[in-house]
């Protein structure tokens, strides 16, 4: 199974992404982590890449018939339209989970709050999220709201289904 997150930043996709992968045994592949490796080794400008690496290795994986969970804010459509096709090019269902903090005061604390957890990562801040571009999701999803109950179980449920 291929399990796509995505959300703006601070949404949760990242804590509530990696305790899936932590639970479920899955390959983790946060893109933000592939970004900053990228930058690191001094490729300027980083622009797709790290999306292009994911999803390289997520065919990788999902070719040894392991269940992988892609971590990125996916902020517009074509971001997300090639994991389908990669999921079935391996015989892989494809699910897709969208992260929301519905508070939007809740969101801008945990931006403005968040600290730097990776080597040549800059979290952005309140004012870049708000600007980000960042287009409505319209094809099949989960949409859960982490500014409330924990979401996992819902999420475990719909991957069931």
């Amino acid at each position: 199974m291929l399990i796509v997150f995505g959300g703006l930043p601070g949404s949760g996709k990242t804590t509530v992404s990696r305790e899936l992968a932590r639970r479920m045994a899955a390959t983790w592949l946060r893109v933000d982590a592939i970004e900053a490796a990228i930058g690191r080794s001094g490729a300027r400008p980083v622009g797709t890449a790290g999306y292009a690496v994911a999803a390289e290795l997520a065919a990788a994986q999902l070719a040894l018939g392991g269940t992988v969970i892609v971590d990125a804010v996916h902020p517009v459509a074509v971001s997300r339209s090639g994991w389908p096709a990669l999921a079935a090019e391996h015989g892989a269902a494809a699910r897709f989970v969208e992260v929301v903090c519905a508070d939007p005061a809740a969101l801008r604390r945990r931006v403005e709050q968040r600290l730097p957890d990776l080597t040549g990562h800059t979290p952005p801040t309140w004012a870049e999220v708000q600007a980000l571009p960042y287009e409505p999701w319209t094809g099949p999803r989960l949409t859960v709201d982490t500014s409330g109950t924990d979401p996992l179980p819902e999420i475990l449920a719909y991957l069931q289904s």
